[in-house]
């Protein structure tokens, strides 16, 4: 069982207010606009969203959220993200707990796919990480009339993987296990400032901060893996979930991908002093 560590922190602690603030993120003038449509014509096969405090990053996922609320429920969800606190990979079967209730991993596509060899379980890796954390009240807000049927699989990526081995262990356990799949990549885009350590340019910071992250988000709607990753090398730019997306754009291959917002924290507040990026897409 793992408790909501990061309740209070990066979202709201009691049940009702985590559920007012999840519709406000929705509503909210960089949201959607509107809560999930009870029309279930999406065809879905992974978002991006970003896993800063829900007050920053919120309205940005809410897009992504929409989308998938607007689907039939899948088997699973796979949870990608990065780990904040080491470099090692793998997966956590822990129940989460947040203040909306439980959401089970799915043990046996776990099993199966721990027993390919390529990622493992590791839960000491996922006791102090928030990337996966925040995604799960927006997933049981979306589904909250099928909340005890929400199946997830949590994974954290480090620099240990051979991510296009991992890729292909991903798409067999799917064939084997039959199961309508959707991946959910935790990221957040760039961390600029003294804060983070990241300062390559001092002057037009904002346009410069669109301009590095938008490049990055070519690629990624273009699901060119192998240029989205020798973009951010050669940048150095510290898109914190680089390595989850890789391996989506190594697993998925989508008819389409659409950013739905972008916004940057120093937009919120007119500072660029220090700044991170956020971006919501969905891949259909």
């Amino acid at each position: 069982m793992r408790d909501a560590k990061f309740a209070g922190l990066f979202y709201e602690k009691l049940e009702s207010s985590l559920n007012q603030q999840i519709t406000k993120c929705f509503l909210d003038e960089r949201g959607p606009g509107a809560l999930p449509s009870e029309a279930k014509n999406q065809n879905i096969k992974a978002i991006i969203a970003p896993h800063a405090g829900y007050s920053y990053s919120g309205p940005c996922a809410a897009w992504s959220y929409k989308d998938l609320g607007e689907m039939e429920m899948p088997d699973l969800f796979i949870l990608i993200g990065p780990s904040h606190t080491s470099n090692q990979s793998g997966y956590s079967n822990e129940t989460f707990v947040t203040p909306f209730g439980f959401t089970r991993v799915d043990q046996q596509f776990a099993r199966e796919l721990g027993e390919k060899g390529s990622i493992k379980q590791n839960e000491a890796i996922h006791v102090d990480e928030h990337s996966l954390e925040v995604q799960i009240p927006f997933l049981q807000f979306i589904y909250k009339k099928q909340i005890e049927k929400i199946k997830i699989l949590p994974m954290l990526i480090g620099e240990d993987t051979d991510l296009s081995k991992l890729a292909l262990d991903l798409k067999e356990t799917i064939v084997d296990t039959g199961k309508k799949v959707v991946f959910i990549i935790s990221s957040d885009f760039t961390h600029y400032g003294r804060d983070y350590h990241y300062a390559p340019f001092s002057d037009n910071i904002k346009q410069r901060i669109y301009d590095l992250d938008g490049k990055a988000i070519d690629h990624i709607k273009n699901q060119d893996e192998k240029e989205f990753s020798k973009y951010v090398y050669d940048t150095m730019m510290t898109l914190c979930g680089a390595l989850p997306i890789s391996l989506l754009l190594k697993t998925v291959n989508a008819k389409d991908v659409k950013l739905n917002q972008y916004y940057v924290s120093g937009d919120l507040a007119n500072n660029y002093k220090n700044s991170v990026s956020y971006a919501s897409l969905t891949f259909r």
